[in-house]
């Protein structure tokens, strides 16, 4: 979402921010997430208005969460030692796939 989306007046209950898929999901939910921070602190918003900001925030936060405990959890996933993985060079796969 650009900033320009973030600016506009809520025209009602905000929508819930679908699932992270992707990195620019993640980046796009993160710079919507800064220019309601922004909104917040910088605009003379009524009560429902910073309300209805604030609560697509905390849901973008939620959204954003996850992406970064599933990202985790890949990482985790990846760096695992296992008994039956023998632990190869990564200079030999290096040259193995520059000779291809």
């Amino acid at each position: 979402m650009s900033k320009s989306n973030a600016t506009e007046k809520p025209t009602g209950k905000p929508k819930q921010p679908e699932a992270i898929t992707e990195p620019p999901q993640f980046e796009r939910a993160l710079e919507e997430l800064e220019g309601l921070v922004d909104r917040l602190e910088g605009e003379d918003l009524t009560l429902e208005e910073s309300l209805a900001v604030f609560e697509r925030g905390i849901g973008l936060t939620r959204t954003c969460q996850q992406a970064l405990d599933a990202a985790e959890q890949r990482v985790r996933i990846l760096t695992e030692q296992s008994d039956s993985a023998e632990p190869e060079p990564f200079s030999d796969r290096v040259a193995a796939a520059s000779e291809d």
